[in-house]
């Protein structure tokens, strides 16, 4: 008869060689950035990412829209356009920041967003108009990888035309 103790023991044993086993088979393969998806969403932002020791973290300035429209009044809201024109103008200035360093949109693991107040909105910011130009960059078909994300609405940014500002970081794999 074998006690009770040692079948217990035995039962833990293979319940935890189980687990162990389970847990190795979702890892993902040395050095590679994981991205978790939000758990019955399809907003396209990660709930979080993992960087595994070892990947170099590269972190981007703040960029602010360009000129969209030469032929408005220098420096005047027409100028930059509304947020969806000024999240596109931004965001292709991000990414040719990275394609410089070697990197892609597909690389960018973390995304902060300020956004400012439209006045043509009563002072709200334009979060419809920032996912217009920002779904065109990440959770494509062609760009599927999605970063953790914040944005936020700000009081303002250093020229008072601009009403978006995006900084990320990136992982060089």
């Amino acid at each position: 008869m074998i006690p009770k103790n040692l079948l217990s023991a035995a039962a833990m044993s293979v319940a935890l060689l189980s687990a162990a086993i389970a847990t190795a088979q979702e890892k993902p393969a040395a050095g590679e950035v994981v991205r978790h998806a939000t758990p019955g969403s399809n907003f396209p932002i990660a709930r979080a990412v993992e960087v595994p020791s070892g990947l170099t973290t590269v972190y981007v300035s703040g960029a602010v829209p360009p000129v969209a429209d030469q032929a408005a009044a220098e420096g005047s809201p027409e100028a930059f356009g509304n947020t969806e024109t000024q999240t596109v103008g931004v965001l292709k200035s991000i990414e040719a920041t990275l394609k410089d360093l070697g990197l892609t949109m597909g690389d960018v693991v973390k995304m902060q967003v300020f956004l400012v107040g439209d006045p043509k909105m009563d002072g709200k910011m334009d979060f419809a108009g920032f996912m217009k130009g920002y779904t065109q960059f990440f959770g494509t078909e062609a760009q599927p990888n999605l970063p953790a994300r914040s944005a936020m609405q700000v009081a303002a940014l250093v020229n008072p035309s601009w009403l978006v500002e995006i900084e990320v970081t990136a992982v060089r794999k």
